[in-house]
């Protein structure tokens, strides 16, 4: 009874107005967390009770459902839900930055499984989503039939590194250029930007224009100013709230099945990402080809295929 009318009182209270260019959520509606409320859309209702939940988080800090749209498609075999985080997209945008914090976000996706009354969930979270997920897996076990952990920011020690070594592998001007500019503080400079979309460019998305765009059109706006806020102007380096952000010696705790799943080219580097699923029992490690940090967009068929297969697996 308490799901029913919450997916009543979601339909009724919410009016769905996405562009035909997205597949339209069968439920959508507000789910009230510390602060605000945060914005949810799903489909696969009718697998709801009888599958796990997909409950996929989006990166930034500050993206929003848009970047996740590509697993819409598995809700011809389970629930699966996207939301906004608060403070970004179609959630509520309160004043201040008390609730811009790893806790706040993680005890969102606690919030979305009371409200649907979600028994068995299965998470998944994308770079800045990776790191929600993950913390969950660690902290919330109960119920949790699997963890996707897609290019995610485990160690932001580690990310850096990484992208310190991606730089290094750029033309020695453009390398020289960025590391010029980050430590004067001029990135604004013309020269800068150019420079920043060539690691873009190489590690971001690889080809040009990056595919799936139709899935943001008219889409909600992101929070820029979590986003400098939390981690700071570019994905390569940090200076916000998680530049020391670390949860690599805690993973061995996460105890569900578990898929680790990056690009070749990633900012989340391949070979870290398999480091980090080694200390996770029975973690599998997948490396989508010829594909930076945009995994979904840039290979959405392969990707797609490795998360359906994960899926099946599972007990």
């Amino acid at each position: 009874m308490k799901l029913i009318t919450t997916l009543i009182l979601a339909i009724l209270c919410f009016p769905v107005s996405l562009s035909v260019a997205h597949q339209d959520p069968e439920i959508a509606g507000y789910i009230p967390v510390d602060g605000g409320r945060i914005w949810y859309r799903l489909n696969g209702a009718e697998h709801l009770g009888k599958k796990p939940a997909l409950i996929v988080m989006h990166g930034g800090p500050g993206g929003t459902h848009r970047g996740n749209m590509s697993y819409v498609a598995l809700a011809d075999h389970y629930p699966v839900i996207l939301y906004d985080q608060l403070g970004t997209g179609n959630s509520d945008h309160p004043e201040g930055r008390e609730n811009w914090t790893v806790d706040h976000f993680v005890s969102e996706i606690e919030a979305i499984r009371k409200a649907l009354d979600l028994k068995q969930v299965i998470i998944v979270g994308h770079s800045w989503g990776g790191t929600l997920a993950a913390e969950y897996a660690i902290t919330n076990p109960d119920g949790l039939k699997g963890t996707i952990l897609s290019s995610p920011l485990i160690s932001t020690p580690q990310w850096i590194a990484d992208n310190q070594a991606w730089i290094d592998r750029l033309p020695k001007e453009v390398a020289k250029t960025l590391r010029h500019h980050i430590a004067a503080g001029t990135q604004g400079h013309p020269d800068y930007k150019a420079a920043e979309k060539m690691f873009y460019s190489q590690h971001m998305c690889r080809q040009s224009p990056c595919p799936n765009r139709h899935y943001r059109r008219d889409g909600p706006t992101w929070n820029a100013d979590m986003y400098v806020y939390m981690w700071g102007t570019s994905d390569f380096y940090a200076t916000g709230t998680l530049r020391d952000y670390d949860i690599s010696g805690r993973l061995p705790e996460i105890l569900s099945p578990t898929l680790m799943i990056c690009g070749e080219f990633d900012e989340a580097a391949p070979e870290t990402c398999k480091k980090y699923a080694r200390t996770i029992v029975g973690a599998k490690t997948v490396i989508v080809p010829e594909s930076g940090h945009a995994t979904m967009a840039e290979n959405e068929p392969f990707y797609l295929k490795t998360v359906r297969d994960f899926l099946n697996s599972l007990p």
